[in-house]
């Protein structure tokens, strides 16, 4: 048996071909199915087998589509209420995928009729956990409603140690969250393997006895997730569509004046110092990167048009990054001089800094404002003395949270606070953008 990761770093998950050397399966596959199809290119087998461990929510699943196009059978937990046609698997079955043993497990928990597989042949065992046993963690269980997130941590619990002694301590594992993922509800790793046994002995799912303070614990970490979850849920059950991955045909000059005028988003790309310092008035920055997907999807507003500003590879890389999350059709202005995509459109920039200039800020005693932008788990963690906290997926709707005064924008790396500078500029505020590191902010003279 051999198994080759998909790995998604900007979404914190991992997909899988399983095969055997002649037929495989694909666990959890991504909605840009390319990357699937040239893996089992790569390896020389068939596809016969698509299977989910769960609805996911944060990102839409390829499998669907990847299934009908191989006529390749779709297995998905059968009490899931989906909207399209599957193999439905309970608990226990067990499938012969050419050598490979496919034995199904239920696994509730991060969702209610969550499934793990165990997939044994040639001598070897994997399985394969979704958003059940993480690396160091499990998956959080307020996703589907929270009402049921005491119901369900207990059920997380039970169903790891329970997948843990199935499989057994020698067995490989391999989650689908977990690596940067908001599904993970603590601090899951990053690390390339691992196994049940290894996870007895650093998970708390399996080395705690103490199923109550398993619980209690678990919930009193859980903490904000992206706002576009709620969307792509709903996409998953209905069964998803194909992503279009084309760069969109530009927009002309005209065009993408009067998108900036009337207030839409229009999004650009580029690095976040290069911005600050030349840029179309009214638009934001996000910048491409592995956070660009999760911070569009969660700052601002779903549904709205949006055209995205830059160079052909970036467009394209973001145009993949957002199908993901289920966000399609975006427009783009197409180009390496931004200024030169709007002819005649105005201008504009923003001061940047680092510490020592907010250290003197605040001895100023003009009412400068100093935001911190970070997440309310973050926040509480330290923070400076007098900082008005407003987290950047709040800051779109939570601009009147801001006291009147020149507003010095932080984060803890500068990214999101780029963002946000960008989001207030546009608004109309006086803004500094502090692109530095908060670990580096007591260091130069401020409390934390």
């Amino acid at each position: 048996m051999e198994i080759v990761s998909i790995e998604t770093p900007s979404l914190g998950d991992r997909s899988y071909l399983v095969h055997d050397g002649t037929v495989g399966l694909v666990v959890d596959p991504q909605r840009d199915i390319d990357r699937v199809e040239q893996a089992f290119r790569d390896a020389g087998v068939r596809l016969s087998h698509v299977a989910e461990t769960h609805v996911h929510n944060d990102y839409v699943s390829g499998g669907l589509v990847l299934a009908q196009r191989l006529g390749a059978e779709y297995l998905v937990g059968a009490a899931e209420q989906v909207g399209f046609e599957r193999r439905p698997v309970t608990d226990g079955e067990e499938l012969a995928i050419g050598e490979l043993t496919v034995r199904a497990v239920a696994a509730p928990g991060h969702t209610r009729h969550h499934m793990a597989y165990v997939v044994s042949g040639g001598g070897r065992t994997a399985a394969f956990s979704g958003g059940s046993l993480l690396y160091g963690s499990v998956g959080r269980t307020d996703l589907e409603d929270p009402a049921l997130t005491v119901e369900l941590t207990h059920a997380q619990y039970r169903s790891a140690r329970r997948l843990a002694d199935l499989a057994g301590d020698p067995v490989s594992l391999h989650p689908t969250h977990g690596f940067g993922s908001f599904c993970s509800s603590g601090p899951a790793t990053s690390q390339a393997s691992s196994t049940i046994g290894e996870q007895r002995t650093v998970n708390d799912a399996l080395s705690t006895d103490d199923e109550e303070h398993f619980v209690r614990q678990l919930i009193v970490g859980l903490n904000a997730y992206p706002s576009y979850y709620a969307h792509v849920g709903p996409i998953n059950r209905a069964g998803g569509s194909a992503a279009d991955l084309t760069v969109p045909r530009p927009v002309d000059p005209a065009d993408l004046r009067e998108r900036i005028s009337s207030g839409q988003w229009v999004v650009d790309l580029r690095e976040r110092t290069a911005f600050g310092k030349e840029h179309l008035a009214g638009t934001v920055n996000v910048e491409h990167g592995d956070l660009f997907a999760t911070t569009v999807g969660w700052t601002l507003q779903w549904g709205h048009p949006l055209t995205l500003v830059g160079s052909a590879d970036l467009v394209r890389s973001a145009v993949r990054e957002l199908a993901r999350i289920g966000i399609d059709g975006p427009d783009a202005a197409v180009g390496a001089d931004v200024a030169a995509l709007a002819g005649g459109h105005p201008v504009s920039s923003y001061e940047q800094a680092g510490w020592p200039e907010v250290l003197a800020a605040t001895r100023s005693g003009r009412g400068e404002v100093i935001l911190d932008v970070r997440r309310a788990e973050e926040y509480e963690e330290g923070h400076l003395p007098g900082a008005v906290h407003v987290p950047l997926h709040e800051l779109v709707d939570g601009m009147d949270r801001i006291p009147p005064g020149r507003v010095w924008a932080h984060c803890a790396t500068g990214y999101r606070a780029g963002v946000a500078a960008s989001l207030l500029h546009r608004a109309g505020r006086e803004v500094v953008h502090v692109n530095a590191d908060f670990a580096d902010a007591v260091a130069a003279g401020l409390g934390g």
